[in-house]
């Protein structure tokens, strides 16, 4: 699949051109959007986007047996969270039909 990287800046210019509100209002809007996702997240609740997807915290156990791939050494790793993303029904619809490019 032939993509591009969308950046911050470029999912608020897109938001601006929806919208017509200014660059400045627009990118206030979206880091407070994404800020009051971490802050919920880091509060321990979930957050659900309807037709959009969840995002929730998933625990990941201690590891003894971690090796780092640089040097070799031998790490272990405490438990701790990661944040894991469930795609609604609505997103993987779309994504499920999109048409297959051949390279």
């Amino acid at each position: 699949m032939n993509s591009k990287k969308i950046t911050k800046n470029d999912l608020i210019d897109l938001i601006r051109q929806d919208t017509g509100h200014e660059k400045r209002v627009v990118q206030e809007v979206f880091d407070s959007l994404l800020e009051n996702i971490k802050n919920t997240l880091k509060e321990g609740d979930t957050i659900e986007l309807r037709r959009f997807g969840t995002f929730d915290l998933r625990l990941r156990q201690s590891r003894q047996k971690a090796r780092n791939p640089k040097t070799g050494e031998q790490l272990s790793i405490p438990s701790h969270y990661v944040v894991v993303f469930r795609s609604g029904q609505e997103l993987k619809k779309a994504v499920w039909e999109l048409p297959i490019k051949e390279n």
